[in-house]
């Protein structure tokens, strides 16, 4: 069985874990955070950084910390994970979605400008999968209407965007390290910002608002979100081989365009855009109208049979039971949303894959998905 994802932790991950143990700092308040989150804003070209326990911890306290007042709108993909609409509706405000590139699969920045109204306070641009969105006519448009812009970075360490890094962009911009992504500690988030009014606001909401002179007098509520330095040492030691991975990633994307090269089933990602390359962070395939089957699930189930890990894309947040029950998004309807969500899925691309894996699946594609013409390259030994 070939997972979907295989993180790789062999730099210096167990010597910085050591330290952590032979000291004593384990805890939150190790030196090792504070490192982590001064290189992560550097690489992002932002002045601060602050590292919280997950991604969704990050979309949280960067929403709270901007003041969201009841009823606040925000507009951002519905093709994206439920975390981005949660934490708007817990800060009290209302989610406003839109529809999905068909090629890049990210937020079509051509339908923001229609769902803006009196009541719209930010955008979040999500990045979705290893191709950045649009950004120059989203700020754009935020600067025009003076909106904030809450950038998702989940899924776009590394990346660029004309030359420029993800995370960069907007008020303030979030992470996840998760696993599955290319910098990881487990779990954990950062937000990183270049407002120092915004740092400070968003480090007292993650350690639950204590106060410098009355620790336990509180003035507003907040979150046990912090990282341990224990997290914080991991996060550290992947950095040091950041480029690397990227590196590697690219790698694997370009060996599965290749080998998929004619495969009809399948609509693939592109390779670059006018604005940047493909970081391949994962590699979606969505079946094609070709395909034997249009159900992703079902592709899913095939490909397991055969040994090869899969995830299914994200179902859209119009479509989400708890949302609707909520009573957000009625009547819409996001058709390019729908259709990744139904027919889109992603195949093994952890780091800690070797070439061969990525042919091995490739070939398993091939042989489930194809019909019988198999490249020559993926018959040999």
């Amino acid at each position: 069985m070939i997972p979907v994802n295989i993180p790789s932790l062999d730099g210096r991950e167990g010597e910085l874990l050591a330290q952590c143990i032979q000291t004593g700092w384990i805890s939150s308040e190790g030196p090792f955070i504070r490192e982590f989150e001064e290189a992560f804003a550097k690489r992002c070209d932002r002045r601060y950084g602050i590292a919280v326990s997950n991604g969704t911890a990050a979309l949280e306290i960067g929403i709270q910390a901007l003041k969201l007042q009841p009823g606040d709108e925000v507009i951002l993909p519905s093709f994206t994970i439920i975390s981005c609409a949660g934490a708007i509706i817990r800060a009290g405000g209302v989610p406003v979605v839109i529809d999905s590139e068909p090629v890049t699969w990210n937020m079509d920045v051509s339908q923001i400008e229609a769902r803006i109204t009196k009541k719209t306070r930010a955008i979040m641009p999500v990045h979705i999968y290893g191709i950045p969105v649009d950004m120059d006519p989203l700020m754009d448009l935020a600067r025009k209407y003076h909106l904030a812009v809450i950038e998702d970075a989940a899924q776009a360490h590394g990346l660029t965007y004309k030359g420029r890094p993800c995370g960069s962009f907007g008020e303030l911009s979030t992470f996840s390290f998760y696993p599955n992504k290319l910098i990881t500690t487990g779990e954990g988030g950062m937000v990183v910002t270049d407002d120092e009014g915004l740092a400070e606001r968003c480090r007292s909401i993650r350690n639950l608002c204590f106060q410098p002179e009355a620790r336990f007098v509180h003035e507003e509520l907040g979150f046990n979100y912090r990282i341990t330095n224990l997290q914080a040492a991991l996060g550290l030691a992947q950095m040091e081989r950041m480029d690397a991975f990227i590196t590697k990633k690219r790698a694997m994307g370009a060996a599965y365009q290749h080998w998929l090269e004619g495969l009809a089933a399948f609509e693939k990602p592109p390779a670059k855009t006018p604005y940047a390359d493909h970081i391949y962070w994962v590699f979606g395939l969505v079946l094609s109208d070709q395909a034997r089957t249009t159900s992703a699930q079902e592709a899913a189930n095939l490909l397991k049979e055969r040994g090869i890990g899969t995830r299914p894309f994200f179902w859209p947040m119009h479509e989400q039971p708890v949302l609707k029950r909520m009573g957000f998004f009625k009547d819409e309807s996001l058709p390019i949303s729908e259709r990744l969500a139904r027919r889109g899925f992603y195949v093994p691309m952890g780091l800690g894959m070797q070439r061969d894996d990525v042919r091995h699946c490739c070939r398993i594609l091939w042989e489930v998905f194809g019909n019988g013409d198999i490249p020559k390259d993926l018959l040999s030994t």
